[in-house]
This record gives structure tokens, C-alpha cells and sequence, in this order.
């Protein structure tokens, strides 16, 4: 049983939810001029979060082929793969996200939330984030392309979702996992369980924005992404939606959970 968002009928949502339950992804970048391969396309695998927006967050080393790219030409495109759970991987869908990479400041207030939204997602991370090698990026997305399944593709010019009016979440984030995690652990397994058909033991709360929330199982290193049925820009929108969703998972029938 998969989150009711697979079934949404506005497909920029849907992009942005499948990049969103990905902990991972392509990445796609020009190789630089100093190389033998020069100008052409250079793919590596990189750990990715994402900003309350929707823009992707990397944890990247300047020793890695890919920063050094990215500093010859910040210009790439990210793949998520969403194609997991069908046995046709051409059916499922999957999203590339175009844009530039940048640096962030991590002296800054939103080079900090950035920093955090990645780490709470990755703990293991936190160990490379204080090499001296190591710096966050942002993605800062341009056009992405959806295929999501046979005859189901579009492109869009703009991926980020607007937040201008999430200030309030963004704030109380923080609070609001303490809070779940600590206090509400039975509503996040059967989150996981009954909506997502996860199997049961050691989910925890990782990220929440205004279109979801984020779960992960760190033993496994397995990640869930549930999806609000309204935008929740602040922590009473978020609280109702969550508690919409728990009250669905508790009225699915005992055999949803995988």
C-alpha cells in the first residue's frame, strides 16, 4: 500500500513527493575542461534531503570528481527514482531536476536549517560534515521532467515549491519531531505500516514541510515519505494534517502493512 499521492491528479505535487521520498540520487554534472573526458557527461550517486522548498541539499567533498565539476560549472541535473516498488521499473516513476548547485553559506540562518534538515535525515553524516573537505550545497532547481509511468510525462519550468508563507513551520520544525518522536512513536509506526506497507520497528521522524513529512528506519537505512492532504504552512496546519493521517491509519484494515 503506497501514500494516497501516487494518485494525485496534479503532477507537479507528485514530482516534487517522489524526489521528497528519495534518500537518493543520480547526479549528473559537465566534466571539466582539465580532464581527458572533458565536456562530457559525468554521473555519480550522492545522499540527498531537501530544503522545506523542495530544492535538493548535498553533503559533497571538494576531493570528489563531481564537486570539482561542479566548481568548473555549476550547472546539473539530479535523477530520483521512484520505480522501487514496481516489478515494471518503466512503469513507476522517476524525476530529473535541472538546476545550479551552490555552496551554502553555513555561517547563515538558512545555511543552518539546510545543514540540519540533512543531518537529521543522515546522522551517520554528521562525522564528514566537520572535515575540512566537506561543504553543503543547494540545488536551486530550474525545470524538471516527470515520467511517471507509461504515457505519463511532463516537463515543468519551476520545481521549488513557494514558501513564503511557511515561515512558522520552518521555525517549529525542530519542535515538532522532538515531540513526535518522543511522545507519538506508536502514531509513526503506523504511519509507516499501515500507510506505506513498511514493515514495523525503529521509524522515527526525520523532516516535516508543508506538503509532508519525512520518515526513516536508520538501522536499515530505509526512508518513507507521507504526503498531507492540504499545504500546511504552519505548525496548527501541520499538527491537523498529521493527526487526519493518523486517524486514516488507524481505520486501514490490519493486512495493509507489508
Amino acid at each position: 500500500m503506497h501514500n494516497a499521492m501516487a494518485d494525485d491528479p496534479d503532477p507537479l505535487k507528485l514530482a516534487r513527493h517522489v524526489a521528497r521520498g528519495c534518500d537518493k540520487a543520480v547526479l549528473a554534472v559537465t566534466a571539466r575542461a582539465d580532464t581527458p573526458e572533458a565536456g562530457a557527461a559525468y554521473a555519480s550517486l550522492v545522499q540527498v534531503a531537501f530544503g522545506h522548498d523542495g530544492a535538493p541539499v548535498l553533503l559533497i567533498s571538494t576531493l570528489a570528481d563531481h564537486t570539482k565539476n561542479l566548481l568548473a560549472d555549476s550547472r546539473c541535473s539530479l535523477l530520483f527514482d521512484g520505480t522501487h516498488a514496481h516489478a515494471e521499473a518503466l512503469t513507476g516513476p522517476r524525476v530529473s531536476v535541472q538546476g545550479v548547485a551552490e555552496k551554502i553559506d553555513a555561517q547563515t540562518q538558512a545555511g543552518v536549517a539546510l545543514a540540519k534538515r540533512y543531518l537529521a535525515r543522515f546522522p551517520g553524516a554528521e562525522m564528514y560534515a566537520g572535515f575540512g573537505d566537506f561543504s553543503f550545497w543547494r540545488v536551486a532547481p530550474a525545470r524538471a521532467h516527470l515520467v511517471a509511468g507509461f504515457g505519463r510525462i511532463k516537463w515543468f519550468d519551476a520545481f521549488a515549491l513557494d514558501i513564503s508563507a511557511s515561515g512558522d513551520l520552518a521555525a517549529g520544525e525542530a519542535d515538532i519531531l522532538a515531540h513526535m518522536n518522543a511522545d507519538h512513536a506508536d502514531a509513526i509506526e503506523i504511519y509507516a505500516t499501515k500507510l506505506a506497507g513498511a514493515e514495523a520497528g525503529g521509524w522515527t521522524m526525520t523532516g516535516i514541510d508543508p506538503e509532508g513529512f519525512d520518515l526513516r528506519r536508520q538501522a536499515q537505512g530505509r526512508s518513507l515519505r507521507l504526503a498531507f492532504d492540504a499545504i500546511a504552512h504552519d505548525p496548527e496546519a501541520a499538527r491537523v494534517e498529521l493527526v487526519r493521517l493518523v486517524k486514516r491509519a488507524r481505520q486501514a484494515a490490519p493486512d495493509t502493512a507489508a
